[in-house]
């Protein structure tokens, strides 16, 4: 691509990013721009657009087609359990924190289609916890959210959680414990959906969720600029009681942000931080 053409397709996307502010507020501007290229690109081709000017008239005049076009920029690489050395460190450093709350508040934000809270869930289950616990779970898709109410999942991504829950789970439970299966499907106890509230949230625009006694906010951060990393970082800030807990992506870090001596570090291979100010 030559110079031209690249300063004209930077100009296209910066219009489709503003018009979808402005229409929906819906604020894009500030993520990693590789990333968005990339999905958008994918979208162009999905879609049959012939540029990103024609997604911008499309998507103005069509909110059903506007809200594919969020799909796609939702995050929504998840598992149940994923990184399993994250939930042992979980129930190392974390849990014996909230065990001194009578009541506690968690915060899954970007939960796509829900496996990370369900997963919270159990391991609160395990623990003999799930009963203090409310866990809130947030994402900016509403597709994603509905799926993940549903508590249903294909029996492929249960036989993965249930590896990974054996390499997580300090202890001899079993996660077949957790689900009933059927043609194909697993469907999760109505003990742990009972305990998730999933709700629509945007971190780009929308206010402080509460105080929460943890936030988990899992490979996120990766897709937003540095600015916009720091704004969202501020936002658990103050959703955060003192002393609560912030848990981040094994590719994410508090080390350059303005706010790192408000934390503690508490694991630093599972990005586990304490608010200490």
């Amino acid at each position: 691509m030559n110079q031209e053409s690249s300063e004209i397709k930077d100009i296209e996307i910066d219009l489709l990013l503003e018009a979808v502010y402005r229409r929906y507020g819906y604020d894009f501007r500030n993520y990693s721009r590789s990333s968005i290229e990339r999905r958008l690109s994918q979208f162009l081709s999905d879609k049959k657009c012939s540029s990103y000017s024609e997604v911008t008239g499309r998507t103005l005049r069509d909110s059903v087609l506007f809200h594919e076009l969020v799909s796609y920029f939702s995050i929504s690489v998840t598992a149940l359990f994923r990184d399993p050395f994250f939930y042992k460190a979980l129930q190392e450093q974390v849990l014996p924190f909230l065990r001194t709350w009578p009541h506690f508040k968690i915060w899954h934000a970007g939960c796509a289609t829900g496996e990370e809270p369900y997963s919270m869930a159990i391991l609160l289950s395990d623990a003999k916890l799930l009963n203090r616990a409310t866990i809130y779970a947030t994402d900016i898709s509403q597709s994603a959210l509905e799926t993940a109410k549903t508590g249903i999942y294909n029996l492929n991504i249960i036989k993965q959680g249930s590896i990974n829950y054996l390499d997580a789970v300090i202890g001899s439970a079993s996660l077949s414990d957790y689900y009933q299966a059927s043609y194909g499907a697993a469907v999760l106890n109505s003990t742990l959906k009972n305990k998730v509230t999933f709700s629509r949230h945007n971190l780009v625009i929308d206010k402080s969720f509460g105080e929460m006694q943890a936030i988990i906010c899992r490979n996120v951060l990766i897709y937003f600029n540095q600015s916009l990393q720091n704004q969202v970082l501020q936002l658990f800030w103050e959703s955060l009681e003192f002393g609560g807990y912030l848990c981040l992506g094994d590719k994410e870090s508090l080390l350059f942000s303005p706010l790192a001596d408000k934390f503690m570090i508490i694991d630093e291979k599972a990005k586990i931080y304490k608010k200490i100010a």
